[in-house]
């Protein structure tokens, strides 16, 4: 073990010399609010800026991203788990540039990673040396360690809600135990599947306002995505609305959610770097129920 611990140490280091990446978890608590949606029409509205995007697809479990984008995987995660392949062979690329490392759907042995099998993960991308400016991760449905563990290494959480109560108290769940965990989390909310941009705002004040009653925290507002028809028929071809559909309510929406992103400050190695969210995802992986259970 000294030895794998030597080895990932020095990949880490070697990952130090590239520049800084902007690391955003998305993710919402609750499932069937259009997380991964968002996710794939974000990075697609980035790669459109000129910028290099990857995508994880941290749904170690149920993975759907590449089945969202019609991309035909050969490998997955699964694979480098088991050493059948290396992190490279994994990553396939849309026809919008934007980068995917795809994970499995139904298996078990995935949605129940230990430690060790998250490190072998981190050890892989130690050792990938393809540019990239934003690295997107998909997180699962859920309050686990692994939605808390990859929202904890990035340097931003993207919080998906739309105007269900299960999604605003899933939501405000997922925002206690990460700001228990990581008082300085930079947490942001987008108000998803809303029918004016004036029931978006009001989401998120109500969100905002209990989460500044019974934390003391209020996260901040990215924006909204409005409800639009078109987003279910680009699902239905496989390929992001923004690309199917650019002029469509909801592309011109993410379009403008990867500009605020885009501006997002890199932060320095402490918080920002492609390096330290691996260290960080590698520490932050160990379980403490007592903060899930409270």
């Amino acid at each position: 073990m000294p030895e794998a611990s030597t080895d990932q140490a020095d990949g880490l280091r070697r990952l130090g010399a590239r520049e800084a990446v902007r690391t955003v978890a998305i993710t919402g608590g609750k499932g069937g609010i259009g997380k991964t949606t968002a996710a794939i029409n974000l990075g697609t509205a980035l790669c459109e800026l000129g910028r290099k995007v990857m995508l994880l697809d941290a749904d170690l479990g149920l993975a759907n991203a590449d089945v969202l984008l019609g991309l035909r995987t050969r490998f997955n995660l699964e694979h480098v788990i088991n050493g059948d392949c290396a992190l490279a062979d994994v990553i396939v690329t849309a026809g919008s540039g934007l980068r995917l490392v795809p994970a499995s759907s139904g298996s078990l042995e995935m949605a129940t990673l230990d430690r060790a099998q998250h490190a072998g993960i981190i050890s892989a991308f130690s050792e990938l040396f393809e540019p990239v400016d934003h690295l997107l991760i998909d997180t699962a449905a859920g309050i686990n360690e692994s939605v808390l563990a990859y929202s904890e290494a990035a340097q931003r959480v993207v919080v998906i809600v739309c105007d269900e109560p299960a999604s605003l108290t899933d939501a405000y769940g997922l925002i206690k135990v990460l700001h228990r965990r990581r008082p300085n989390a930079r947490i942001e909310i987008v108000a998803n599947m809303v029918d004016s941009a004036a029931q978006g705002r009001t989401l998120y004040e109500k969100l905002a306002r209990v989460s500044d009653r019974f934390l003391r925290f209020v996260p901040a507002y990215y924006g909204a995505i409005p409800q639009d028809d078109y987003v279910r028929r680009a699902v239905q071809k496989q390929v992001s609305v923004v690309e199917a559909y650019p002029w469509s309510a909801s592309a011109r929406a993410f379009k403008k959610l990867a500009q605020a992103a885009d501006t997002w400050p890199t932060a320095a190695r402490a918080s920002g770097c492609a390096e330290f969210f691996l260290e960080r995802l590698l520490r932050t992986h160990a379980p403490r129920r007592e903060d899930v259970l409270q």
